[in-house]
């Protein structure tokens, strides 16, 4: 059972990013699936959360507007595309999966990153 983050890389502000989480072991329509980033000296954040099933999302106030996360269940993959970034958003970030299947049901702060992250570098 594991979920591979990657797409990061160094971007400059304004820029976009497409992070992937790839799963293997167990199918992501199962879960709510998330993204936690980690910058450093600062606490883990909640970022963004998809639903299992009917795909309903939630995102961190420092994101909305700006991030998107959604689902390809035919490569059971779930997607984040980062638009605008800014400094602020530089971060390692982590999938994450939880079973409680919707995320109206976990808090964005109660989600466990899996695995190894990937780098998201904004700067000029």
């Amino acid at each position: 059972v594991q979920l591979q983050a990657s797409g990061g890389g160094l971007v400059q502000p304004g820029g976009s990013l497409r992070l992937s989480c790839a799963a293997s072991g167990f199918t992501l329509d199962d879960y709510a699936i998330g993204w936690v980033r980690q910058a450093p000296g600062k606490e883990r954040e909640g970022v963004s959360c998809i639903s299992g099933g009917d795909g309903s999302t939630n995102y961190a106030d420092s994101v909305k507007g700006r991030f998107i996360i959604s689902r390809d269940n035919a490569k059971n993959t779930v997607f984040l595309q980062m638009n605008n970034l800014k400094p602020e958003d530089t971060a390692v970030y982590y999938c994450a999966a939880d079973s409680s299947y919707y995320c109206s049901s976990i808090p964005l702060s109660a989600l466990d990153a899996w695995g190894q992250g990937t780098q998201v570098t904004v700067s000029s």
